[in-house]
């Protein structure tokens, strides 16, 4: 697998609102929100391509369909994904990842928002994605 760069990092946080009073209030750092969504986050720090304060729930959401984390599984803390070339190198970067006998959360799909993602969660209880998003490439 080629890995082009680090696409993201982001806390995840089973508090948002406490967490935006550190990232926001106190260190002032640019993030942003849509309306009604407590993903808080920027493409407009210096030195990242994309950091984010992401909800406990959302990221359940993302990897198993559900707003709970598995109570079998370590709760994470961050989640940090790496960027491939396209969209069609993510399922192939996770076949690679799961014959190297990892584990994976759940194999390429492209979110709402048109990012491609594979997902594992690494012995540090990081969250892990494979990815492409094509406005990171322009």
């Amino acid at each position: 697998m080629q890995i082009e760069f680090i696409a993201s990092m982001a806390a995840i946080t089973p508090d948002p609102a406490r967490s935006r009073r550190l990232y926001v209030d106190a260190l002032g750092l640019p993030l942003e929100s849509a309306e009604g969504d407590e993903y808080v986050h920027s493409e407009h720090i210096d030195g990242s391509k994309h950091f984010g304060v992401w909800p406990l729930a959302q990221a359940a959401q993302a990897c198993f369909s559900t707003e709970d984390w598995p109570a079998d599984r370590a709760v994470p803390q961050a989640s940090i994904e790496f960027e491939v070339a396209n969209a069609e190198a993510v399922q192939p970067a996770a076949d690679e990842l799961r014959a190297a006998g990892f584990e994976l959360l759940h194999d390429a799909r492209q979110e709402p928002w048109g990012q491609t993602v594979a997902r594992l969660q690494s012995l540090e209880g990081l969250v892990i994605g494979i990815s492409f998003a094509p406005w990171l490439h322009v």
